[in-house]
This record gives structure tokens, sequence and C-alpha cells, in this order.
């Protein structure tokens, strides 16, 4: 049985305490991990303390070739990437190229630092007097990531987070973390030395040793609200940068005039794509009209059904399992509650069955119509297959409904209308929209982040807002006088 140890100054360490990963497409234990506790962590963050100083000082344009080389490493592992991903998390090995695609932008975004850390200059700010800025590394920073992307989040993290400077420690799921840990060892296989980049494997330990050590300057977090809201008062708590990105429900709004069947395709792969199990996934379709939401009723539930279920490590399947038995167990749950609520449950992809996979975590596409904003199938992020449409009567109520969310992490709106559109997005209380475009993820080179509860702190995920947050901005103003000259104290404030 493999054992998934944890990265430390380039070494692979283990500990005792060791927690089994299982195969959801088969329930059976594929893996263990070994498991940090707070000398672990310890240990992770005094390699990459001492590691530090000789990267800070690395030219950022060395910084980037690494970054290259890392790339070309990723394109030529992406297949055992996948797979583990594909094992460990249950998503088809499409999804997982998907994924690890969408992680390798971030590295190229990051093979752009020489430019990205460009501060300013201006000369004679005063007599003889010059000043300029520029971004320097935080020290030690961490990354905490959730399983519903193994290798996408973390490539999110500490690509950008080393190429600025600073030294960094992943904590990847427990439930997941072969694809992070080898992604991880690639980045060292491409130059990077020693120490720069740390992984430490395990649970809330873990998690609340990183946010205590005092050598941990900075954390990153993707996962549910209740725990980003946890590192965040936490974090912030011991005078770290903290940025904390939580959960979602987000809506798709239909408008009459929407091309219903590009929106009923999209939605398809919005709502069911990887079990739902995305925080970008679409999970409340509201439909303006009861006809919009009749005739969409019935175009989506001939797709559910026909929906081909399967493992994600065999190729041609639109859906593998979720992440766990547990996770089963709940979005279950969710469906139980929802019926008992009054919601219209229209198909219930608990009837699924996968021959030959009976033990595994599998559950169909479901759709519940009639919903309302009382139910709890509606207030809460399910994380699952699960799409509930809610009917409205005009474009004004639905954009009151998603703003009254406590969520606003990403929303779309379907229609031909452009001066409709246009008022969607001024009004939208969301911090990711699409218009026509279900899952509004931002490339590489922008941000991601939503507003409310679904993002804690002042900067987003990735782009032009990592610099900023793995960087803190120094402004020097300096004196050379032209010649020697002998100026009498002044003791008023500086001025022109």
């Amino acid at each position: 049985m493999n054992t998934i140890p944890h990265l430390i100054n380039g070494e692979c360490h283990h500990d005792n305490h060791l927690l089994d990963v299982f195969n959801p497409a088969t329930g059976e234990k594929c893996a263990q991990v070994t498991v940090a506790d707070a000398a672990t962590v310890d240990k992770a963050v005094a390699a990459a303390e001492a590691a530090f100083p000789a990267w800070r000082d690395t030219p950022p344009a060395k910084r980037a070739r690494v970054m290259f080389r890392y790339l070309q490493l990723l394109e030529e592992r992406a297949d055992d990437i996948c797979q583990l991903i594909s094992r460990e998390h249950g998503k088809t090995l499409e999804d997982a190229r998907g994924e690890l695609q969408r992680g390798m932008e971030n590295v190229e975004y990051a093979c752009g630092v020489p430019g990205l850390l460009k501060g300013d200059f201006t000369r004679n700010v005063g007599p003889d007097i010059d000043a300029w800025s520029d971004f320097q590394p935080l020290g030690v920073v961490a990354g905490i990531t959730p399983f519903n992307f193994p290798a996408m989040v973390p490539l999110w993290m500490f690509p950008m987070a080393v190429a600025c400077g600073n030294c960094f420690v992943l904590k990847p799921s427990e439930k997941d973390p072969g694809s992070s840990l080898l992604i991880a060892q690639l980045l060292e296989e491409a130059g990077l030395p020693k120490g720069v980049i740390n992984v430490v494997q395990g649970g809330r330990e873990a998690v609340d040793a990183l946010l205590e050590h005092r050598g941990v300057k900075a954390v990153s977090f993707v996962g549910s609200t209740p725990v980003a809201e946890h590192i965040y008062a936490r974090g912030t708590a011991n005078g770290k940068r903290v940025q904390a990105l939580g959960g979602a429900k987000n809506h798709a709004v239909l408008l009459p005039d929407a091309d219903l069947d590009n929106a009923v395709n999209a939605l398809m792969g919005a709502a069911y794509g990887s079990c739902g199990e995305r925080c970008m996934a679409i999970s409340v379709a509201v439909c303006v009209g009861d006809s919009v939401a009749d005739a969409l009723v019935e175009k989506l539930s001939s797709k559910i059904k026909a929906l081909n279920i399967g493992p994600g490590t065999e190729y041609g399947h639109d859906m593998g399992p979720v992440i766990s038995r547990e996770h089963l167990d709940k979005i279950e749950g969710y469906l139980e509650d929802g019926v008992a609520a009054g919601a219209s449950l229209v198909v219930d992809g608990r009837e699924v069955s996968v021959p030959g996979y009976e033990n595994g975590y599998f559950i169909g596409g479901c759709l519940f119509d009639r919903v309302t904003e009382n139910m709890r199938i509606y207030r809460e992020e399910i994380f699952g297959p699960v799409l509930c449409v809610v009917r409205v009567n005009s474009l004004e109520e639905a954009i009151a409904m998603v703003n009254a969310h406590e969520y606003g992490n990403g929303t779309c709106l379907f229609t031909r209308d452009g001066e409709a559109a246009r008022l969607f997005g001024d009004q939208i209380e969301v911090g990711m929209v699409g218009i026509n475009v279900p899952l509004p993820v931002p490339v590489s080179y922008h941000s991601f982040g939503g507003w409310k509860r679904s993002l804690f702190g002042d900067l987003a995920a990735y782009g032009p807002d990592a610099v900023r947050f793995y960087t803190r901005r120094k402004t020097i103003t300096q004196k050379w006088p032209a010649r020697a000259s002998h100026q009498a104290s002044d003791f008023t404030f500086p001025s022109l």
C-alpha cells in the first residue's frame, strides 16, 4: 500500500499517524497519507525560513526560468497527474485534464514575474530627492487547499508566491493528496532550491499549527465558508495576511428571450460537471416566467437521465462518483429535506447504479422544481449534482433574489437582450459574472474571488491580486545632493 509522505526541505518525511485514502469509484482504500502534527509543521516552516534569504535575493528572471521549466514538466507528466486526480477524487480524466490546464495557465502568468514586480520611480520629488517603490516578498507563506481541485487550486497559489520570492508550505486535502504532492515535487525537479516549497499532509492539527506559527506571514485558503471564517479570524488575530475563499450558491438567470437549447447544454455542464463539486457550479436556475421554467425542466430532465456515469479513470463518462461515503450521505440528506419541504424532485439521482462499482460513491444528476427561498436546499451549498429551479416574474425580482443570498461567488444571465445584460452586470452583487457564460471563471491574468460570504480578505486569488497578496510595497525616498552642503535643522513637516 502506497504511503503519501510530507515533502520537507526536498526530502520525503513520514509520521506515525496515517489516514486512509479511498478510491471513490470502488470505495476501496487506494493509499495512506501520513499526518502532520505541530512539530512536523514547525520543521517545514523552519526549512522554508532557512531557504528564504537566498531565494529572496535570486533575480526574478532566474525565478521565471524555473517556472518555464516547471510548465514543461507539468505538460510532460500530465497523464500521471490526471490519473492521480481521477483515482483519488473521482472526477473524469477529461475533467482532470481541464483542471490541470487551468492550473498551468497560472504558471504561465507567473513566468512573467519580472515585469509584474516592476516598481515605480520618480526623479526629483524634491530638490535632489528621488523616490521609488518596489514589491518585496513576505517570507514564508502557506496554502490550505480543498479536495475538489487537488492540482488547480495549489497552482493558484504556490507558483506566484514562489515567483515573487517567497517560500511556501502547502497543506493539501487529506482526501486526495497524491496529485498535490506530485506537482510540488515537479517544481523542485524544475530547479527550485530545497526548502522553497514544502508539503505537510494532514487535517485540522496541521492547519491550526500553520495559523499559529509565527514564521508564517500569510495564508491562502479555499474551502467552505465556516472553515474560511475560522481561517480568516484566527490567521488575522495572529497578525497574518489572509485570503480565505469560501462557499457559493451560484444562480443562473434565464430570460424569456434566451436561446434555451444553448442554455440547457450550458447548464448541464455547469451543474453536473465534476458531480457539482465546484465552487463555481450552477446550483440554482432562476426562470423568469412559468413558460421558461416548464420548458427548461422538460429539456433538462431527458438530458439528466441520459448522463453517462461511471469511474472517472475510464474515458467517456460524463460524471464520476463524489468524493466520499460521508459526502454522498450528506447529498442524499439534502434530497430528502427538499422533498419534505415541498419541492418537486423531478429527477432523482439516487436511482443510479453503476454495474461492477456497487460500492462506489455514485449518485446521478438530480433536479428540483418549484424551489423557494425559504428551503434549505436553496439556502445552503449542497456541493453535489443537484440543480434547483426557482420561478420568478421579472428580471428585477431575479436580481433581488441573487443579491439577497449570503453568498456572492458566481452568477450568469442567459439572454439576447443587451440592455438586460447591462442592467444585470451593473446591479448584481456577485464577484464573477457571466453573460451567456455559465462558469465565468476568470483567466489567469485576471483574479478569482467572490463577494459577501464567499471571500474573506481584501485580495482575490491568482492574477494581479496574487502579486499584491504575496508581496508588500516598500517606498524609498533618497537624497544625493549635487554638491556638499550643510543645511540648517528644519522642524517643520517636510514639503516642497
